[in-house]
């Protein structure tokens, strides 16, 4: 029953995001005759490959009620770590990526430890981690950018021709993390236990969950998911930038709100994930095709996310 009843909830919060996403391609198909080309779709997925392994990342964190502001440096630290040894080090490409990922684990596993061993809110250690990584990454590169990189850490950006439109490798990558944490949420007992901690940790606890294994499964998950994202954007890129993801974090957290997630935690779904990293993606591509200034983008965008926090309340009440 309870399985039945996680299900039945998550489809019904996916239906928002999911519409939200088709009106908006509705209207923009409208407003711009190029919109809905294919090859202007596939740009649109494209220009989200990277945020959308971060918006995974950070739903994993969101529904056990916490939050996670160092994503999108902690990415940017992976990606730094992964050219600096390819480049510099002269190390094979692979050990070069596993160096990256394990870089991106290690900071998820420092936050998922802080936070459920030592009980320290989300918001001030992740803050911690932000600064610690953004340090790392200018000491590590040296404030400079780092280019000639391996073909493979940079395979990603290449396209291949789908029913004429050139769609980047990795979108498919993108799509496969969102299919494994989908899967693993909705159907393993790892994922329902996420969900249960974040709905009410203390009965999670009382019906014999491990809270704080739970957690640090969370946030370790996510930094692995981090550096998967940090490959992704070596390919869109090109290169190795110590200035990037600075604002990954904040188009993070505005992708799992308008995708319906619960920022109070034990709500919220992959597919809607999916659907607010696209809906960011759909309005930043239509917003520029009819040309409205990035700065209105910017506004429009944030006028979303409040309603969509408003809103919140409501939706829990009703998904109860």
């Amino acid at each position: 029953m309870l399985g039945r009843a996680l299900k039945l909830r998550e489809r019904l919060g996916s239906l928002g995001p999911v519409a939200a996403l088709g009106a908006a391609c509705v209207a923009f198909g409208v407003l711009s005759p190029q919109f809905l080309t294919l090859d202007n779709l596939a740009l649109v997925l494209q220009q989200v490959m990277v945020l959308g392994l971060i918006v995974a990342g950070q739903t994993l964190v969101v529904l056990t009620a916490g939050i996670d502001l160092s994503c999108g440096l902690v990415m940017a630290l992976a990606s730094m770590v992964m050219g600096v040894v390819a480049f510099e080090a002269g190390l094979p490409w692979s050990v070069a990526l596993l160096a990256g990922i394990a870089v991106a684990v290690g900071f998820g596993s420092l936050n998922g430890l802080l936070v459920a061993r030592m009980r320290l809110p989300p918001f001030i250690v992740t803050l911690g981690t932000w600064n610690i990584a953004f340090a790392l990454t200018q000491l590590v590169s040296g404030s400079r950018t780092i280019s000639d990189l391996p073909r493979p850490l940079t395979l990603a950006g290449e396209t291949f021709t789908l029913g004429g439109a050139h769609v980047a490798w990795g979108v498919p990558l993108m799509l496969a993390a969102f299919a494994i944490a989908h899967y693993v949420l909705r159907q393993t007992a790892a994922g329902r236990h996420v969900h249960a901690v974040g709905d009410n940790a203390e009965a999670a606890r009382l019906a014999g969950i491990s809270t704080r294994r739970v957690l640090l499964f969370a946030y370790a998950a996510a930094g692995a998911l981090y550096g998967v994202a940090a490959w992704l954007s070596l390919g869109r890129t090109g290169v190795a930038e110590p200035n990037a993801g600075q604002t990954e974090n904040l188009d993070a957290i505005t992708a799992v709100v308008l995708g319906g997630t619960s920022l109070f935690g034990g709500r919220g779904s992959m597919l809607g994930a999916l659907a607010g990293t696209l809906i960011v993606g759909v309005l930043r591509n239509g917003l520029t095709l009819i040309g409205v200034s990035s700065l209105y983008q910017v506004l429009c965008t944030g006028v979303l996310v409040i309603l969509a926090v408003a809103l919140d309340p409501q939706a829990r009440r009703l998904a109860r």
